[in-house]
């Protein structure tokens, strides 16, 4: 079903949790750090094929992420779920909007309930403010859909008791915010040559991979090559991280840019 039909170009937005790393007002020696890798925005990446451009989720950070890659268009946005630091960027859409037209968002119903209610504006038919940024709405299931010449595989995880989705384009998968996932859902990712999957921090956590559960995700999903993100400072220095790890899997960081 799914094979390499393109290059992918994979830029990692942002590798943090919901505070970003470092966290306000901390001392804590990660925070604390001067090694650029740790220091983290809110996670996003950037997904680029042929003359194609998609952001998986826009946090708050969204403004200086495009700022920073450089990127002049998005051809669209797909949304993980709707917690503030996967959608909070929505507003920063308008300088795309102002040069392209409305933009394409993919989300659940649930996803686009929550962003209608929190960004009306966007989503107002009449006597919308003429500075607001307007959308072209696609509503996403839990089976494939296609984007430009790509089919796209949304992947069902649980973030405690929410349903979050992640999204395989070709051999390429990302995942975030995952706790728990079904067997029915990993085997649909099974073999995929790279996979992105969230890694918080050591000690358990009620909705969140931490380090070991993500390692044995990947190690039951067996890609050939894994990154780590949505990561905090309680997961440790970067640098001291990644000797850790199997030789397979490596921790992402702000600005990493992949091939597949």
């Amino acid at each position: 079903m799914f094979g390499k039909t393109c290059t992918l170009k994979i830029t990692f937005l942002g590798t943090g949790t919901s505070q970003g790393v470092p966290v306000i007002g901390s001392k804590h020696p990660v925070c604390l750090s001067e090694d650029a890798k740790d220091k983290r925005l809110r996670s996003s990446v950037l997904i680029e094929w042929d003359t194609y451009a998609y952001v998986i989720d826009c946090g708050p950070d969204f403004r200086q992420q495009m700022l920073r890659t450089g990127c002049e268009k998005i051809d669209g946005i797909l949304f993980t779920h709707e917690h503030s630091d996967h959608v909070l960027g929505l507003d920063d859409i308008r300088p795309f909007y102002f040069k392209q037209g409305n933009i394409s968002i993919y989300a659940s119903k649930r996803v686009v309930k929550s962003l209608k209610q929190r960004f009306d504006y966007i989503f107002k038919t009449k006597n919308r403010y003429p500075g607001a940024p307007s959308v072209n709405i696609h509503n996403i299931k839990n089976k494939p859909f296609k984007l430009q010449n790509i089919k796209v595989l949304p992947v069902k995880g649980m973030h405690a008791n929410l349903k979050v989705f992640g999204f395989r384009f070709d051999d390429f998968c990302y995942t975030t915010d995952i706790k728990t996932m079904s067997e029915t859902e990993m085997e649909k990712i099974k073999g995929v040559k790279v996979l992105v999957v969230n890694a918080l921090r050591v000690e358990p956590h009620y909705s969140h991979f931490n380090l070991e559960e993500a390692l044995a995700f990947i190690a039951k999903i067996k890609p050939e090559r894994a990154y780590l993100t949505h990561i905090s400072h309680l997961l440790g220095f970067h640098a001291e991280v990644e000797k850790q790890l199997p030789e397979n899997v490596f921790l992402a960081y702000d600005n990493l840019i992949i091939s597949i």
